[in-house]
C-alpha cells in the first residue's frame, strides 16, 4: 500500500504511472451520492447505515440526517465517523474504485451547505424542512483509497479539498450560474457530461460548481467536468465553460 505525503504522492514502481490517487479520490468524493455511513453506538460499538451526500464548494461532505435515526443520535453523543464511497458498475463489486473517509461530523446552518445538498438531492426537498431533519457537515481527517488491484493510498485531507480561498465571488453567484446553465445552456451541459465524462445521453443540469469543476446530475447518474485551471469568480468560470463547450464540440 502506498502512502501518500501530504507533499505529494510518491511513486510506488509495482503501480500504474498514470494512477492518480488525489485526482482519483476527488472524483469519486464528487460523483458518488450515497454513503456508508458508520458511527459509534453508546457501547463503542461499530454502526453502519446508509445515507445521502452531497459536497461543500471545499470537498467537506454534507448529509441530512433525522434525529429519529439511531446513527443522529451516535453522532450527538460522537462526532467520530466514516463514510464509504463506492462506485457501483457491472463486474466483480470489488474491482470498482471506493473511497473510505475518517471524518468528524457537526451540525451545520449554512445556507449554502443546505442549497447545495438540495440541489444534488432535488427528492431530499420534500422532507428537509421537517423539524426532526438537520444538515450535518463531516470535516475530513484521513482518506484511504481504493482504487482497484495494486491502486491502493492513504493520505490526508489536504490532498483531496478544494482550496476555496479567494473564491467568494464564484460561491456568491453559485445559484445565478447554475440557473443561467440549466435555463439557457442545457445542450452544453448533455455535451459536457457525454463528451469530456463519457457519460449517457440524457437531459442533464448543473447542481453545482467549485473552484475545480461543474457537479452534473441526470436523474440518479453523476458527472463530474473537472476544470482545467482553478477558477475563483463567475468572469472565470465563464471563460472556462465556454472554452470546455468548444472542445466537447470538438470532441
Amino acid at each position: 500500500m502506498t502512502v501518500v505525503k501530504e507533499d505529494g504522492p510518491p511513486r510506488d514502481p509495482r503501480q500504474d504511472p498514470s494512477f492518480d490517487p488525489a485526482g482519483e479520490s476527488r472524483r469519486l468524493l464528487r460523483t458518488v451520492r450515497t454513503a456508508a455511513l458508520a458511527t459509534l453506538t453508546q457501547s463503542g460499538a461499530p454502526f453502519a447505515t446508509l445515507t445521502a451526500i452531497a459536497t461543500d464548494h471545499d470537498g467537506t461532505p454534507i448529509l441530512l440526517l433525522s434525529r429519529l435515526a439511531h446513527h443522529t443520535g451516535n453522532l450527538e453523543r460522537d462526532g467520530r465517523c466514516s463514510l464509504l464511497l463506492a462506485q457501483g458498475g457491472r463486474g466483480d463489486p470489488m474491482a470498482h474504485p471506493r473511497l473510505t473517509l475518517v471524518a468528524r461530523a457537526a451540525r451545520t446552518r449554512s445556507p449554502t451547505a443546505r442549497a447545495r445538498f438540495l440541489a444534488r438531492n432535488p427528492k431530499a426537498q420534500l422532507y428537509a424542512d421537517f423539524p426532526d431533519f438537520s444538515f450535518w457537515r463531516a470535516e475530513i481527517e484521513a482518506v484511504h483509497l481504493n482504487g482497484g488491484f495494486a491502486r491502493a493510498a492513504d493520505f490526508g485531507p489536504t490532498q483531496l479539498l478544494t482550496d476555496a480561498s479567494g473564491a467568494e465571488p464564484l460561491i456568491a453567484a453559485e445559484a445565478e450560474i447554475l440557473n443561467h446553465m440549466n435555463a439557457d445552456h442545457a445542450d452544453a451541459l448533455a455535451l459536457y457530461a457525454e463528451k469530456l465524462a463519457g457519460a449517457k445521453p440524457g437531459k442533464w443540469r448543473a447542481s453545482g460548481i467549485d473552484p475545480e469543476g461543474l457537479d452534473l446530475v441526470c436523474g440518479d447518474w453523476t458527472a463530474r467536468i473537472a476544470f482545467p485551471r482553478p477558477v475563483k469568480s463567475p468572469a472565470e468560470s465563464r471563460e472556462v465553460l465556454v472554452e470546455l463547450a468548444r472542445l466537447a464540440r470538438e470532441a
